[in-house]
């Protein structure tokens, strides 16, 4: 496993491999299929995101209300299917990865190549693993969206494996 911090520079990013297991450590974001809809829609209207996409890694996931003594509750990915429409558009903006579950379709896998961004796969059904990861959440965007809003999470070691790199290979 690789341990890497973020964010990724795209001398980090070109040496994963399909395949590579890591452990992330540093901020990622958080946006599902409303969150993504409402960006898009922020976009097309020439306005200012709420976040800045060069560089930023956004995890598909919707993470649970907290315990007490915890900053997330369990935050499993999404199928990353729901959100082909969405991801080519913010990895020309500059995204440096994206985190989910699932393949995902030939123009998001060109996006990644063209782009030198990354695909990491989480693992599903082990969202209170990666809630577990969560060290801070804060909402940054949409609270209405309740768990669909965009979150700042500040993870340390978030395990997922390389399912697309820039270089075109894949793990499906």
């Amino acid at each position: 496993m690789k341990n890497l911090t973020l964010p990724l520079s795209k001398d980090e990013i070109e040496n994963l491999r399909a395949g590579d297991g890591v452990y992330l450590t540093g901020v990622i974001l958080t946006a599902r299929d409303c969150a993504h809809k409402r960006i898009l829609s922020i976009l097309q209207k020439g306005e200012k995101l709420p976040f800045e996409p060069e560089g930023a890694v956004i995890y598909y996931a919707g993470p649970c209300p907290a315990k007490p003594d915890k900053a997330s509750g369990s935050c499993g990915p999404t199928t990353s299917a729901r959100m082909e429409s969405f991801a080519p558009v913010l990895l020309d903006l500059g995204l440096g990865a994206i985190i989910g579950k699932g393949e995902m379709n030939d123009a998001t896998r060109k996006a990644i190549t063209k782009n030198k961004s990354a695909y990491f796969a989480a693992i599903g059904g082990a969202g209170a693993l990666y809630g577990n990861a969560i060290k801070k959440s804060e909402c940054l965007a949409f609270p209405d969206l309740l768990s669909e809003a965009v979150y700042k999470l500040e993870v340390e070691n978030f395990p997922v494996i390389v399912a697309y790199d820039c270089h075109g290979g894949s793990i499906y």
